[in-house]
């Protein structure tokens, strides 16, 4: 087993080395496997506060408002904030920055406990505390997939990127289930901190863990200035040469811009029209579908070593989720929608891993962290106004019309970037 990443720091090679095809390849990292474990807890704990913190705002407020202002300050803040979290994992250590970033999780989680103790919140208090929560996953995302390059080497980078995308739904599957026992054991107040016992594992790995530039062999490149705004534009200007980089942030662009992940919020009324049974469990049960097939992805594709990072296969597996989607839409059937949803799942895992890994096979060594933050601000930022395209046109012509749209006109762009090629 290895302890740390091979030459992490140094310049890529011209022609990135060949993927390795050994099943699971980035668990052999010791490394690796601490950071898969910590990252499950943190993404699962991230998901119990949304579970407790979510029950109990809309209890108190009954605010549709503050439900939509939940989803902006959530997604917002990458748009704003992922170039200049990169660029400050480039001038400082990344362990640091995403040590910071569960702290802002740990005073949020303890924020809400304060005011359900005191039963004093109000509508401006959680409207901070979701802003920060919304800051810490700026902090933990950006510099975490640098430290991915750090622990396992550009020829493992993709396992571990895989792996990683798993970490997180697996988190995200069980965090509801979790939040909801322990809220139902603890309380909203207790449970929620209780809750910040889960970030506890990451931060202390963190102290010690045997990467960031002190480890790396290669000279460190020259610290740069944190210029925010100034440094997307120049980070924009860096990447125009870059072609595989340029269409895989285009391609997560787009697919977030145009359809996200805000078909989830209209799940209910997916179910309803489907007919299942209840709609609470039915709505359950496709969420579930979306997420099972992401996870499958990635026990699939790395049980096997299949697909290699290729920018056509990424946008020809990007095509396959549109029409997973698209046929989501318009189903009748609800066996069928479930299929298809954990098809969809499946598929964009698969693309959105690709995209990710040959974004930073393929940066240069000395603007990795803002280039990274770039492709974050393009795939995570822009989901902020996704709700547009599937939510708004939702409410004027119908969920199933709008999402369909949505994925159609997702695929004529990928018909575009591949002619573009």
């Amino acid at each position: 087993m290895n302890d740390a990443g091979p030459n992490a720091g140094g310049p890529p090679p011209a022609t990135p080395p060949r993927p390795s095809r050994t099943p699971f390849a980035a668990m052999r990292h010791r490394g690796f496997q601490a950071q898969f474990a910590t990252y499950v807890l943190a993404m699962m704990a991230d998901n119990i506060e949304h579970v407790i913190s979510y029950w109990v705002v809309f209890q108190k407020f009954q605010s549709p408002a503050l439900a939509g202002f939940a989803v902006v300050s959530h997604w917002l803040p990458f748009l704003l904030f992922s170039v200049a979290a990169g660029a400050l994992a480039d001038r400082f250590d990344p362990r640091r920055l995403i040590q910071c970033g569960m702290g802002l999780f740990v005073v949020a989680s303890l924020g809400w406990g304060y005011f359900f103790v005191t039963d004093t919140l109000q509508m401006w208090h959680a409207m901070v505390l979701l802003v920060i929560h919304g800051c810490a996953g700026v902090l933990w995302q950006t510099p975490n997939q640098l430290l991915l390059y750090d622990i396992v080497g550009p020829a493992e980078l993709m396992s571990a990127v895989r792996l990683n995308a798993v970490a997180r739904y697996l988190g995200v599957l069980v965090g509801p289930a979790v939040g909801g026992v322990i809220m139902l054991s603890f309380g909203p107040a207790h449970g929620i901190l209780l809750n910040t016992v889960f970030y506890l594992p990451l931060i202390l790995w963190l102290v010690n863990a045997p990467y960031g530039p002190r480890f790396r062999a290669a000279a460190a490149p020259p610290r740069r200035a944190v210029r925010g705004l100034a440094d997307i534009v120049q980070t924009l200007r860096d990447i125009r040469q870059h072609r595989v980089i340029l269409s895989m942030t285009l391609l997560a662009g787009f697919s977030s811009l145009l359809v996200g992940n805000a078909y989830n919020a209209q799940m209910p009324g997916f179910a309803h029209d489907l007919g299942h049974g209840d709609p609470g469990v039915a709505y359950s049960t496709l969420l579930a579908a979306d997420a099972a097939g992401a996870m499958l992805a990635g026990f699939v594709l790395e049980g096997r070593g299949l697909l290699a990072a290729n920018p056509r296969t990424a946008m020809i597996l990007a095509m396959f989720w549109c029409c997973a989607l698209g046929g989501f839409a318009l189903a009748s059937s609800y066996p069928l929608a479930l299929a298809l949803l954990c098809a969809a799942g499946f598929f964009e895992l698969a693309f959105n891993a690709m995209a990710q890994t040959l974004v930073q096979l393929h940066a240069p060594p000395d603007k990795r962290g803002r280039v990274i933050g770039l492709f974050n601000m393009a795939s995570l930022g822009l989901r902020a106004f996704s709700g547009v395209s599937v939510g708004l046109l939702g409410s004027l012509i119908g969920v199933h019309w709008s999402l369909g749209l949505s994925a159609m006109a997702m695929l004529a762009v990928l018909c575009g970037l591949l002619a573009l090629k």
